[in-house]
């Protein structure tokens, strides 16, 4: 769960921090104190883009940071204590990472954005990207602000809900068709590619052929060029090359080389006679510099050897030249047409006898291929079909779930549909997919179009919710579907930012009960500005907004204690603010909310 967070410089909020605890945690406070730049940090937190607009004016980086505590404990969970196998995925980022728990456990997550836009993030002490940071709190928390509440008009994300409702038995289908479809489509566009190009890719197969026959009559081997470039600059040299050797072996050991007389006496008998004279002497100093004397004898009897072996095996052959010369030319002639060496020669040749491998286009190979994508595309459809009927199975349950909720949230007459429909191909459609004799659209997600629609009470004809539910109706369907969502366990730790706007009254209460219900089993925190949800909290944070003697607006955050809590409560009813009257309402109020909840 979300055990603390600090903001600095963020919108009006200078500095604050905040820790939080399991259950239902509440913010209030006055019209632009500050309230929503707390759901903004976290937003930040789970990786969104960065706006600069929203760093303090005057300052040069706003920063949030975030500390969460991942506990997993098994089968009975705590509000706000993450699944085990969201334990095992934070686990496996941090040590891909590199990113270390703080001593106490917990993980700290910052995301620092810049007043020039530059944003930085940084998870356990380590610089990540902030697609890291979003992949860490992907599973621990889930914002709900404002604009969220318009994505749920999406049919995507209508969609993603039905499935995360379904949970294990979709996700195993989905996967199935995916990989089916990517199957099919790999081999249907081979299939296009091959009939619609037949005559290009002939004449493209006759051309690696001629190439590859080429190559293969010179049979170059790797390396081969650099090594004859070695040895042709040797054999240009050899004269000279010969001469320095056998000039060197004279001098050495002795001996006319190529019948020349090189004059003076060899370099082992002058160290020869060195070393008996040494010998001879009587003298111990003397007699002890032979053993040195012996080892420049073993060194030079070496390299005399040496260089009789390097002259034996230079070419005798005065043809040997020209045929390296030769074999050179045909090298080059490769390398002209197909790469800078004979190393990258070979390579292409691997790549054209790849490529030639995928361009048979003789009628076997087409009607083999054309088989296989006809057996791909039964298997797809098949597939899909599967995972249309498993949506429309839950898609009943899911609608009877929320509209049940929606009872208790003052829209007892309102009633969702889910309807799962065919998505048709249209003329643009560049793949699609024939399932039971009708052309159908085949998306990464399936074949289906998923709208959420709501009728306002029993003889009312429902309507998608984008045209049929006001803003107070739409947030109080969100949070109907987050509740029946609960058991999902995505998200240990739920924000809502203002879920209760444009709500009152009687359906108030009801969506603070409905919080402190998810809150058994999540961590809660909400944004509201109605007292009757602010009443079921366990926790209750103040946004203070305070204007200093130039007229700039700072605010902070703080926890609220009993008293303060009726004083805030009285606030909220009405600006009744602190008096008898008001102080009575508040109190009267958490009685009540308190009661509920023990119920």
């Amino acid at each position: 769960m979300l055990a603390e967070i600090r903001i600095d410089n963020l919108g009006v909020i200078s500095e604050a921090g905040a820790q939080f605890h399991g259950g239902l945690t509440v913010l209030t406070g006055e019209t632009g104190a500050g309230k929503t730049m707390v759901v903004t940090s976290l937003h930040l937190l789970s990786g969104v883009r960065a706006d600069p607009t929203r760093v303090r004016v005057g300052a040069a980086r706003a920063v949030v940071e975030g500390r969460f505590c991942i506990d997993a404990d098994g089968g009975s969970r705590a509000a706000g204590a993450v699944p085990s196998h969201v334990e095992r995925e934070v686990a496996r980022l941090l040590e891909t990472t590199g990113a270390q728990r703080d001593e106490d456990g917990s993980i700290i997550a910052v995301r620092t954005v810049g007043s020039d836009g530059r944003s930085r993030a940084h998870l356990g002490g380590r610089s990540v990207p902030v697609g890291v940071l979003s992949e860490f709190t992907d599973p621990l928390l889930t914002v709900h602000g404002q604009n969220d509440q318009l994505r749920l008009l999406r049919p995507d994300q209508q969609r993603a809900a039905l499935d995360r409702f379904a949970g294990k038995t979709i996700t195993s289908l989905l996967a199935t068709y995916q990989e089916h479809r990517r199957r099919w489509l790999t081999a249907r566009d081979e299939l296009i590619e091959r009939t619609e190009k037949s005559r290009e890719l002939a004449q493209e197969a006759d051309r690696l052929r001629f190439a590859l026959d080429e190559i293969d009559a010179v049979d170059p081997q790797p390396g081969e060029d650099t090594r004859i470039v070695a040895e042709v600059r040797r054999l240009g040299d050899l004269d000279s090359l010969r001469d320095s050797a056998q000039g060197a072996q004279a001098a050495l050991a002795g001996g006319d080389g190529d019948g020349d007389d090189v004059g003076g006496a060899a370099a082992l008998d002058l160290l020869g006679e060195s070393r008996a004279r040494l010998e001879a002497a009587e003298d111990p100093a003397l007699r002890e510099l032979g053993p040195r004397l012996d080892e420049a004898i073993a060194v030079v009897t070496d390299v005399a050897g040496e260089l009789s072996g390097y002259l034996s095996d230079l070419p005798s052959d005065p043809g040997a030249l020209e045929t390296l010369l030769g074999r050179q030319a045909e090298l080059k002639s490769l390398t002209r047409k197909y790469a800078a060496d004979i190393d990258g020669v070979l390579a292409w040749a691997r790549d054209a006898r790849e490529r030639l491998s995928r361009i048979d286009v003789s009628a076997d190979a087409v009607a083999e291929l054309a088989a296989r994508a006809d057996r791909e595309a039964a298997a797809t459809a098949e597939a899909a079909t599967a995972l249309s009927a498993a949506r429309r199975k839950v898609a009943d349950k899911l609608a009877k779930a929320v509209s049940k909720e929606l009872s208790g949230l003052a829209m007892g007459r309102a009633s969702l549909d889910v309807q799962v429909r065919d998505r048709e191909a249209g003329p643009q459609d560049s793949a699609p997919l024939e399932v039971g004799g009708r052309l159908l659209h085949a998306g990464t997600s399936g074949v289906d179009d998923v709208e959420f629609r709501l009728a306002a009470h029993s003889g009312a004809r429902s309507l998608p919710i984008a045209r049929s539910a006001s803003g107070g109706e739409l947030s109080r369907v969100m949070l109907a579907l987050e509740v029946v969502l609960a058991g999902s366990e995505r998200g240990a730790t739920m924000v809502f930012d203002e879920v209760d706007a444009g709500v009152g009254g009687r359906a108030a209460v009801e969506i603070g009960r409905r919080l402190a219900r998810l809150s058994r089993t999540h961590q809660v925190i909400v944004v509201t500005h109605l007292p009757q949800v602010a009443a079921f909290a366990d926790t209750h944070l103040v946004v203070d907004k305070v204007d200093d003697a130039g007229g700039v607006v700072s605010s902070g955050v703080r926890t609220l204690t009993d008293t303060e809590r009726v004083a805030e409560l009285a606030r909220m009813l009405a600006g009744l603010g602190d008096t008898e009257t008001g102080r009575a309402h508040a109190e009267e109020l958490l009685a009540t909310a308190h009661a509920e909840r023990r119920g």
